[in-house]
C-alpha cells in the first residue's frame, strides 16, 4: 500500500525544519561568539586603559618623589657648615651648633623675665619674639630654677598624656642626666624640649614644631656641648 499523504508531509516538514534549525543553532553561535570577542576586547581594552594610566601615575608620583628628595638634599646641603652660638662662660659656655641658613636672636643680658640667656632661633630671619604665636625653630633658656622644680612644671601635662618625660643625656655631655620632653610643650605648640641640669641652674633647649625634628636630633642635640 502506498503511504499515506499525511506521512509524506510530515516527513517533509522534518526535511525542511533541519536546515531551519542549523542556521539557528549556528546564528546564535555566532552571536555568543561576537558577544564574547566584543566583551574580550573591551575588557583588554579597558585593562591596557587602566594599565597605562596606573603607569602613568606611578611615573609622575616617582618624577615628584625625585624632586622632591633632591629638593630637600639641597635644602641640607645649603644649611652647611653648621654656625655657632657661644654663651656667657658664667653660664656653661654653652656651644650650640645650628644651620647657617637660620637667624639667631640671643639675650644675654638677665632681663628677660627668669631666664639668665634667652635664644630665639628661626630659619632666615627671627620673627617679634614677643607675639605668642610665632613659632620658632629653635629655642633656648638658662633658667635660676632647679631642674627638679622645671620638670615639676610639666605634672599636669603628664597627668593629661599630653607630654612624655624620658630620660635624656646629650651625645657629647653624655656624664649629665637630663630628660626630654614630647608632646605639647607649650600651650598650642608641638614639639620637643631637654632639660638639663646647669649647675644651680637649668638650661632648656627645644623645638616648637616637628617640622624641625630633624635638624634638631642631627644638628643641634648632635653637637650641643656645655661645661657643667
Amino acid at each position: 500500500m502506498p503511504p499515506s499523504n499525511s506521512y509524506n508531509t510530515l516527513a517533509g516538514k522534518k526535511h525542511s525544519l533541519g536546515p531551519i534549525i542549523a542556521i539557528s543553532v549556528l546564528a546564535v553561535l555566532l552571536a555568543t561568539s561576537a558577544t564574547f570577542g566584543i566583551w574580550a576586547y573591551t575588557s583588554r581594552q579597558d585593562y591596557k586603559d587602566n594599565t597605562d594610566q596606573k603607569v602613568t601615575v606611578a611615573v609622575e608620583q616617582a618624577q615628584k618623589q625625585t624632586a622632591e628628595a633632591k629638593d630637600l638634599e639641597f635644602i641640607d646641603k645649603e644649611k652647611l657648615p653648621l654656625t655657632h652660638y657661644n654663651g656667657p662662660a658664667a653660664y656653661g659656655s654653652i656651644d650650640v651648633s645650628y644651620p647657617k641658613t637660620w637667624s639667631a636672636y640671643v639675650d644675654e643680658s638677665g632681663q628677660s623675665g627668669s631666664a639668665a640667656v634667652s635664644g630665639y632661633f628661626a630659619p632666615k630671619f627671627v620673627p617679634t619674639i614677643t607675639n605668642q604665636k610665632n613659632i620658632f625653630a629653635l629655642r633656648l633658656e638658662v633658667v635660676s630654677s632647679s631642674y627638679s622644680d622645671v620638670l615639676k612644671q610639666f605634672e599636669s601635662q603628664i597627668q593629661a598624656n599630653k607630654v612624655k618625660v624620658a630620660a635624656y643625656a646629650l651625645p657629647k655631655v653624655p656624664s649629665v642626666s637630663g630628660s626630654r620632653v614630647n608632646g605639647e610643650i607649650i600651650t598650642g605648640k608641638q614639639g620637643s624640649m631637654i632639660i638639663l641640669p646647669l649647675r644651680d641652674k637649668t638650661l632648656k633647649i627645644w623645638t616648637e614644631s616637628p617640622e624641625f625634628n630633624n635638624d634638631f636630633d642631627n644638628n643641634i642635640l648632635a653637637n650641643l656641648v656645655f661645661s657643667p
